[in-house]
């Protein structure tokens, strides 16, 4: 049976073939309540979870996994859960580099794959975006180049962003590079998504108008 043969179910509906998901959330309480049971049917499952998160956050965030019934200390310790501050995943070298990461992402996959787990649930939060470091610009490029790698897997990968720290034009640029979204807590195919050609090709554009920009000023 194929992974993708296998229905996941969360935030009231089924993962179709979409595995790129922009999860939106106002609180974190929000968020653990949604992606609760994403993340414990997932290492119920015997499936590998592999997130990437705020390191501020992490004692909390294991202890609401603690708290939605996962034995974190045994899924820690048995490698089928693995939990990675910002600096160790998308910030490694106090910088981001998209191509780093995009190679990070496949390596988790593959290397989950071969360690026997039979799907990967990956979570991110996106918050790093936010912090004065190189790279961090490129956000919304790197969450398109994203889409020429996963549809290669089966693997849900869920892109966790806070609305209440995101402007307006990055939330509307991040919904068009996800084929699926979370809006209110239900999951659903995205009607706004923007094929990843067409969107790197106006990425460019725009750099091409603030670059005449600059130079005109």
């Amino acid at each position: 049976m194929r992974a993708s043969d296998r229905p996941v179910q969360f935030a009231d509906g089924p993962l179709g073939g979409h595995r790129h998901i922009c999860a939106f959330f106002n609180s974190i309480d929000e968020e653990h309540r949604v992606l609760r049971s994403f993340i414990r049917d997932g290492i119920d499952r015997g499936e590998k979870g592999f997130h990437v998160i705020d390191p501020d956050l992490q004692n909390e965030h294991l202890k609401r996994l603690a708290d939605a019934g996962i034995n974190v200390e045994r899924a820690i310790g048995t490698g089928q859960l693995e939990v990675r501050p910002w600096q160790e995943a998308y910030l490694r070298g106090h910088r981001f580099d998209q191509d780093a990461m995009l190679a990070l992402i496949e390596e988790v996959l593959q290397s989950s794959a071969a360690a026997g787990y039979p799907l990967t649930r990956l979570l991110g939060h996106m918050e790093w975006a936010l912090l004065d470091q190189p790279g961090v610009d490129d956000l919304v490029e790197y969450e398109t180049r994203l889409n020429y790698v996963l549809p290669k897997y089966d693997d849900p990968v869920i892109c966790a962003y806070d609305l209440t720290k995101f402007g307006s034009s990055v939330t509307v640029d991040i919904l068009r590079t996800h084929p699926a979204v979370i809006i209110g807590g239900v999951l659903q195919e995205n009607p706004f998504f923007v094929p990843p050609d067409q969107f790197l090709l106006e990425i460019r554009e725009r750099r091409s108008v603030r670059r005449y920009a600059r130079s005109a000023s």
